[in-house]
């Protein structure tokens, strides 16, 4: 029997235009512990994107802040900063950075439903219109994802899709945390809020970013050195003027001038399209490239070349993840990527410690890491029970063979965090589909 959609929550609105409302409406926050949040802003020709809107929903009402109107949100930051009240927010990495550019410091306490969902078996990532139609039975007008938020007076479509944003995180938020709480999973999404937070605010000192770029590859170490060093000064100068790096300099360009490596500014002239005025700095960025001693320029990045054996075994991983994650209601892309699978599967193909990737930490290793380590030492293996069946593969333990000790592998006690070596307790039986 189909489900009956759950009643749209009809909620006060206002939108706040003044510096009174503003005071009023940061006093109405101030006494709510949960805080649905969305900002709408332009980033396309700025370093940093220009915040043009704050949707804010609460138990009892819903928001929208017009920041060009009200005057300085100084206060409505500051309340995101408490520990003592939840941020809720859907795919909140550009909200999450909005309030770290504005106040220094993220929210203190983020609740993202994107992830939720992932960790009771819903798709991931899943839209917000999705989302709220899969789990309240809701439909969402979705109309103005490409407007320009900056222009005034903002239309009624606007605004109603403005409030249509913070509407349903509440109630999202509600669902999710019950089904979080039944399959004991609150403590695994805690961990990914924390972990999603940090990546939205710190680089990863790993990445190096300007390895991103189409072509980067062609260049010999030299030519990678001065490509990292512009690339630096690049986005320097972008911030500084508060444009996009790619506006000031294409990446193609930024190729073009580390694969010539000019001495003298006239020597950029060659080049169309770079920034005038900027030939000393540039040159000054190749300079400092070009005096590095070859050990110290980067290494040219080999492609991946594993042999057969660590292809086929990463596939497997893969087909066994899919598998897991069905029957345990996960989302199996948000469990782990396959370049993490094949790593562990080096990690025991050529005996060295299981590498730093999301997959051997926290949750992720106390819960699914030891399925999949036992099957890589033969400990387990995996069938087809069920040609017909959603979840049609099983892992049978097996028996060692006479005179063989278990090999030891998946428990390895100096490779594996204490907690790595529990079984996953299965979910309960929840019918087949998702309340």
């Amino acid at each position: 029997m189909p489900r009956r959609p759950a009643k749209r929550p009809a909620l006060p609105e206002q939108l706040v235009t003044h510096p009174a409302q503003l005071a009023a409406c940061l006093g109405h926050l101030a006494r709510a512990p949960l805080i649905g949040f969305d900002t709408e802003f332009v980033g396309e020709d700025a370093y940093r994107p220009e915040l043009c809107l704050v949707q804010v929903a609460t138990a009892e009402q819903l928001f929208v802040v017009d920041p060009f109107e009200c005057g300085p949100l100084d206060g409505f930051w500051d309340l995101l900063l408490d520990p003592n009240r939840t941020t809720i927010v859907h795919a909140g990495r550009e909200d999450v950075r909005m309030c770290y550019f504005q106040a220094g410091r993220p929210p203190a306490k983020v609740f993202d439903v994107q992830i939720a969902a992932g960790l009771i078996g819903m798709t991931y990532p899943i839209g917000y219109a999705g989302l709220v139609h899969d789990l309240l039975h809701q439909r969402m007008q979705k109309g103005e994802t490409l407007t320009d938020w900056r222009k005034r007076p903002l239309t009624p479509a606007q605004v109603r899709y403005a409030y249509d944003d913070v509407r349903y995180l509440l109630p999202a938020h509600r669902k999710l945390t019950e089904r979080l709480k039944r399959h004991k999973r609150l403590e695994w999404a805690e961990e990914e809020f924390a972990s999603a937070v940090r990546k939205a605010v710190v680089d990863d000192a790993t990445v190096e970013r300007w390895r991103k770029i189409k072509g980067i590859g062609a260049l010999d170490r030299r030519a990678l050195a001065v490509a990292r060093e512009v690339y630096g000064w690049r986005d320097k100068f972008a911030e500084r003027v508060n444009r996009p790096p790619r506006f000031l300099m294409r990446d193609d360009l930024l190729i073009e001038v580390a694969r010539r490596a000019p001495s003298k500014p006239e020597e950029l002239h060659a080049v169309r399209g770079l920034p005038r005025g900027q030939e000393e700095a540039i040159i000054e960025a190749i300079a400092r490239a070009q005096a590095l001693p070859m050990d110290k320029c980067p290494e040219q990045e080999t492609r991946d070349n594993d042999p057969p054996n660590i292809v086929l075994l990463g596939g497997l991983l893969n087909v066994v993840l899919n598998d897991f994650a069905a029957r345990h209601r996960l989302a199996a892309n948000l469990v782990s990527s396959g370049s993490d699978l094949k790593a562990v599967v080096r990690s025991r193909a050529y005996g060295e410690p299981l590498p730093d990737v999301p997959l051997c930490r926290g949750w992720r290793a106390r819960a699914v890491l030891p399925e999949l380590l036992a099957l890589l030492s033969g400990d387990t293996a995996i069938r087809v029970a069920d040609v017909k069946a959603a979840d049609p593969l099983e892992l049978v333990e097996l028996e060692p063979e006479d005179g063989d000790e278990p090999d030891g592998a998946a428990a390895a006690p100096d490779e594996l965090p204490p907690s790595a070596s529990k079984p996953f307790a299965p979910a309960p039986p929840t019918g087949g589909t998702l309340e």
